[in-house]
């Protein structure tokens, strides 16, 4: 089958220009919705990490038996104890306090337990309430939590404003195209083309150049991504610790390119139209 060959085209200067603002607005995009993906995940799994952990302090050590009593009988939904040393507190303490062996006397007795659902903590604190304090992990890590989601909230708005300017440049080069090529637009007119075939011709020319620029994107963006990744996991600082990106993830950004192309395309029909309705 033979093909129709395009009425125009665009001159080398306004295909390299295109093909290099869209690769760029398109690594931002993926790079931004990538640590969008990686940070929430990270988010979601932080929270289920930490919610079936807590911490028990001891302040009037008389209790210690009665609270390991509690313990023996919740034996069923604790998965394990471990009894803090004082020399550990010693150490975590170590950066906001000095006086060494001077804090034995002051330290509680702590015990760091994990349960096997996340309502067991607050059965144990029920019972334990009067004679210990207990802190869900969770619960201390809110504000970690609380910056992770608006960090995402941060990168979408990022995204956002990326698609945005895609939107326009794809707008205002495909006015320019237009505008660069009236002469040949006024003859098509004039021999019975209609608005949607001199449209089209403007979408197969802009979609071409999508295609390569999004993937340029896209593909450049991966390893950036991936460094990011790499960077977070060896400082094993916290929620930094837990940020990946899972093959359902990589999916969604490289559908993120196909649906820029898609919306370049749908960008630059309206515009054509809109410039041969005289609008």
């Amino acid at each position: 089958m033979k093909k129709t060959p395009l009425v125009f085209s665009l001159v080398r200067e306004q295909s390299t220009f295109m093909t290099i603002v869209v690769s760029i607005l398109t690594f931002l995009s993926v790079l931004a919705f990538g640590i969008a993906l990686a940070i929430g995940g990270g988010v979601v799994r932080w929270n289920n990490q930490w919610d079936r952990y807590a911490t028990v302090q001891i302040t009037n050590l008389d209790n210690t038996d009665s609270v390991k009593k509690i313990f023996n009988n919740n034996n069923d939904k604790i998965v394990s104890i471990n009894e803090i040393s004082k020399s550990e507190m010693e150490k975590m303490m170590q950066p906001w306090v000095s006086g060494g062996a001077s804090l034995t006397n002051y330290l509680p007795k702590m015990f760091e337990i994990r349960v096997k659902n996340a309502s067991d903590i607050e059965y144990i604190k029920g019972q334990i309430a009067t004679k210990a304090k207990i802190l869900t992990h969770s619960t201390a890590l809110k504000p970690s939590v609380s910056a992770g989601w608006k960090l995402v909230s941060i990168t979408i708005f990022v995204l956002f404003l990326m698609l945005v300017s895609i939107g326009v440049c794809i707008s205002y080069i495909s006015r320019n195209i237009a505008m660069l090529h009236k002469h040949e637009l006024e003859i098509l007119n004039q021999v019975g083309a209609t608005d949607s075939f001199i449209a089209k011709q403007m979408q197969i020319i802009v979609a071409k150049i999508s295609m390569v620029a999004c993937f340029t994107g896209f593909i450049t963006a991966a390893p950036v991504l991936l460094l990011i990744l790499t960077t977070a996991h060896s400082a094993r600082i916290g929620l930094l610790a837990t940020l990946t990106l899972s093959g359902g993830a990589w999916l969604a950004l490289f559908l993120l390119s196909v649906t820029i192309i898609i919306f370049s395309i749908y960008i630059t029909k309206k515009t054509t139209i809109k410039i041969l309705s005289g609008k």
